[in-house]
Order: C-alpha cells, then sequence, then structure tokens
C-alpha cells in the first residue's frame, strides 16, 4: 500500500482551502444565503476552479479556460478580503447581495463551457484513422502514333505532240477583187478623213473603219491611190 507523504505543500493547500472555504460560506451567509445555501456556494467557487484548471492543464493555449480560472479566483480571494473587517458583515451592500445571488447561475455556464468546450485531437494510435491503401500507379498514356503514306508515284502521261505551226496568212494580192459596193464606200470613207484631215487615209485606218481584213484593206488602199 502506498504510503502519504506529507510535506509543506499540502499542509498549506488544506489550510488555503479550509480558509477559504470559511471565508465564501461567511460571506454567502452575510448576504442572506442562510443554511445549506451557504455551504453550497465555497462549494461552487471551488469546483470551478478545479474545472478551469483541469482546462488548463489538457490545452496549452485555452483563453476561455484562463477567463473562467481569473473568475473563480477572484470570487474566492474577494471573499477573503471581503471577511478580513472591510466589509460590514452585518451590512452587506445591495450590490454584493446581487452578485452572489447571481453566482451560481454564473458558475454552472462557467462549468458548462468548460467541461464541453472541444479539445485538441487525441495522439493515441488507435485513435488515428487507417492509412489509405496504395494507389496503383497510373500508366502513362502512350501517344498515338500517325504512320503517313507515301503518295503513290503519278502515272506518266505521254508526251503532247507538237503543235503544228500555223500557217501565215497569205497577203491577197494588191489586184484582188473588191466588190464595187464595197469599193464605193471606202471611197466615201477616204473622202471623208482626206478632208477632215488634209491627208490621203492608210491602209490601217481603212481596215479599222471598214471593219475587213488587212489584206482586203490593203486592196482597197492600192484601188483609191
Amino acid at each position: 500500500m502506498p504510503r502519504i507523504r506529507i510535506d509543506a505543500v499540502l499542509i498549506q493547500a488544506v489550510i488555503a482551502g479550509a480558509l477559504s472555504f470559511a471565508h465564501l460560506h461567511d460571506l454567502a451567509e452575510a448576504a442572506g444565503q442562510d443554511g445549506w445555501k451557504a455551504w453550497a456556494y465555497p462549494v461552487s467557487v471551488d469546483l470551478l476552479l478545479v474545472a478551469a484548471w483541469r482546462r488548463m492543464r489538457t490545452t496549452a493555449d485555452n483563453r476561455a479556460a484562463w477567463a473562467w480560472f481569473v473568475i473563480a479566483l477572484a470570487a474566492s480571494l474577494g471573499a477573503n478580503v471581503a471577511t478580513a473587517g472591510l466589509l460590514d458583515l452585518n451590512d452587506v451592500p445591495a450590490w454584493l447581495r446581487i452578485l452572489v445571488a447571481g453566482w451560481p447561475a454564473l458558475a454552472f455556464l462557467g462549468g458548462t463551457l468548460l467541461v464541453h468546450a472541444p479539445t485538441t485531437a487525441s495522439t493515441d494510435p488507435d485513435s488515428e484513422p487507417a492509412a489509405a491503401p496504395p494507389v496503383a500507379p497510373v500508366a502513362k498514356p502512350v501517344p498515338d502514333v500517325t504512320v503517313e503514306r507515301a503518295p503513290d508515284p503519278a502515272p506518266e502521261l505521254p508526251p503532247a505532240p507538237a503543235a503544228e505551226p500555223t500557217p501565215a496568212p497569205v497577203p491577197a494580192p494588191a489586184s484582188a477583187a473588191v466588190p464595187p459596193a464595197l469599193l464605193d464606200h471606202a471611197r466615201k470613207l477616204a473622202d471623208a478623213h482626206q478632208t477632215a484631215t488634209g491627208a490621203r487615209i492608210d491602209s490601217a485606218t481603212l481596215r479599222a473603219r471598214l471593219g475587213v481584213p488587212a489584206p482586203l484593206a490593203d486592196a482597197i488602199t492600192t484601188q483609191l491611190a
């Protein structure tokens, strides 16, 4: 059986707890909470202190736990100071009576928030999620290979036959026969041209006016001379 080791710190803790418990009881009783109700107040303050201390032990950075610890500590220290002769317990002010009467609800709110506050994830190996099964490596897609077929050679065409040379037009002799009507019309055009320009009409102008081939125009020009 393990032996209980008594040291100075444990004795100081018992003395401080007993005195604080008694001071809270006396203050609650002076504020109108008599009987068992006066003893319930120090229990409520101490439980809130313990709950806040446990929350600070489990979570390193928890401002809510520190805030409720300070509130409970202020209630305990305030009772110690108030019952040290600075407050007339026979004539407790109204604001202190209100604080004492509202303390149970405040302590219950703080204790509920501390107990049910979310904590950090546990590092227990049993609670760690199972590792996902290994995923088979995805095969890299093979690029599409396009085989280009060489075009078939075009069939050789037989060489085109050489174009036969077009025979040059044989100029009509100067003495070619010219229709009389065409000759009379040409003479009128020649006279009009000579009147207008003062020069005899040439073969190219006559051919353009009559719209006849060059050999025929040359024949008509010759006959007009």
